[in-house]
């Protein structure tokens, strides 16, 4: 059953449109975001003298995958630290996206966002990683964690904010026309 709907999809590739659209969207937010982190904790470590490749060390460390690279932890952690933002920010531009075509505007996205990232931080901080890697909880104090996922939920609620302002300047809808009516 499931592979004939794929299959019928495939047959319709409109259909994959909006689908594509939210995956896109959701690349550039956490882009957006996965960025903003690095920045802080590279700000941090430059004020404070911490070492930032034991963070990108423990990014590896933490997502399992020190083997593959054991020589290159400091790109192997950058590079596992962005595919995993990307992949939050595409599933962040789903629950957007199911938000915003019930009524939140552009402008709720950065409660929704900040409240997402929170919750992100809780569950990785408090459930996960104390399971998965107990040393990375305890790298960097947990408000310049926590305010490192913050960034993380402005950056996105930013992207998709202008994401949205640009989709609607090239459908020529603007914010007048659409209060208007």
């Amino acid at each position: 059953m499931a592979m004939r709907n794929w299959l019928r999809a495939m047959d319709h590739p409109m259909t994959n449109q909006p689908h594509l659209e939210i995956m896109r969207r959701g690349v550039v937010a956490g882009l957006a975001g996965g960025l903003a982190e690095v920045a802080w904790v590279s700000l941090y470590a430059g004020i404070t003298g911490c070492n930032a490749e034991i963070l990108a060390r423990g990014v590896t460390t933490a997502s399992g995958v020190s083997a593959l690279l054991p020589g290159s932890p400091v790109p192997l952690g950058s590079g596992v630290h962005m595919v995993l933002a990307i992949m939050l920010g595409v599933a962040l531009s789903y629950v957007w996206s199911k938000l915003s075509t019930n009524g939140f505007g552009s402008a709720r996205a950065y409660p929704v966002m900040l409240a997402a990232l929170a919750g992100v931080w809780a569950i990785n901080f408090f459930v996960i990683l104390p399971i998965v890697s107990p040393a990375f909880v305890h790298l960097v104090p947990y408000s310049v964690s926590l305010a490192s996922k913050l960034l993380f939920g402005l950056a996105a609620a930013e992207a998709f904010r202008r994401q949205g302002a640009a989709r609607h300047m090239a459908s020529g809808t603007s914010s007048e026309a659409r209060s208007a009516s």
